[in-house]
């Protein structure tokens, strides 16, 4: 059985995702031991805008995501976004197990200064949501199913955005994920997860690269006393600009 991870990569005009892309691939090769598959400049894409607390407000290439299933050459396929930081083996229990299909169900913040209440579930309906940061997937019946669900719900998102009172301005893969699992799972929300939360970095947080594996994270705590974090873990770096300053210093 082949093995492979997928990431989707678009660049706008503040942030240079195909270098993210590239240089997380290497990240992928040495930890994992298996191949990327970078996929980018598709003309079909759709764009919106989004903002971010570091970077402003920019264009947002990232609708595709459910694509993942019909692009991937692998039989059994990781889909990273190009901000995850791959910086140990972590990965590789899931990437080892039989499940179809698996996402994060939790998130967290690694400083604790947020509880991430707002973002573990969205909507006045306060929906589940699942993360599309990281997913894991076999070419099966099932997984197909979850995608094109995802497919569906993108294309009809007007409906689906008022059906679960969604205020959110911009199209989110997450939110899509969110409602697909539920919609494939009989509306319910009895689906296996990865089996632990997310670890995520806030845009309001510096982040430095100590070594190829390490980072450090400066950070004011809910006191406003200054602090700092050493991380040896894989993460999510949900601030583009410090992760896109980082690559810029390795290319």
């Amino acid at each position: 059985m082949t093995t492979g991870a997928v990431i989707f990569a678009r660049n706008n005009e503040h942030m240079d995702y195909v270098s993210m892309a590239r240089w997380s691939a290497k990240n992928i090769k040495r930890h994992l031991g298996i191949p990327t598959h970078i996929v980018t400049d598709d003309s079909r894409l759709d764009s919106g805008s989004r903002h971010f607390a570091d970077a402003g407000t920019v264009t947002w290439h990232n609708t595709n995501r459910m694509d993942a299933y019909r692009l991937s050459p692998w039989d059994r396929t990781l889909v990273l976004d190009a901000d995850y930081v791959v910086a140990t083996d972590q990965l590789r229990p899931i990437l080892d197990c039989d499940a179809d299909f698996l996402a994060h169900r939790w998130a967290y913040d690694v400083t604790g200064c947020n509880t991430f209440e707002g973002l573990n579930y969205f909507g006045s309906v306060r929906m589940p949501q699942w993360w599309a940061t990281v997913m894991v997937f076999n070419r099966s019946r099932q997984a197909e199913l979850i995608f094109n669900t995802i497919a569906m719900i993108r294309d009809n998102w007007s409906h689906y955005k008022q059906i679960y009172k969604n205020s959110s301005p911009t199209y989110r893969n997450d939110h899509a994920l969110s409602i697909a699992l539920l919609v494939v799972n009989g509306h319910t929300l009895d689906h296996a997860a990865i089996p632990w939360q997310l670890a995520s970095l806030t845009p309001e947080h510096q982040l430095t690269q100590l070594n190829k594996d390490r980072y450090r994270v400066d950070f004011v705590d809910t006191q406003g006393r200054p602090r700092w974090i050493e991380l040896h873990q894989d993460f999510h770096a949900m601030g583009k600009k410090h992760l896109g300053d980082i690559v810029a210093n390795h290319s």
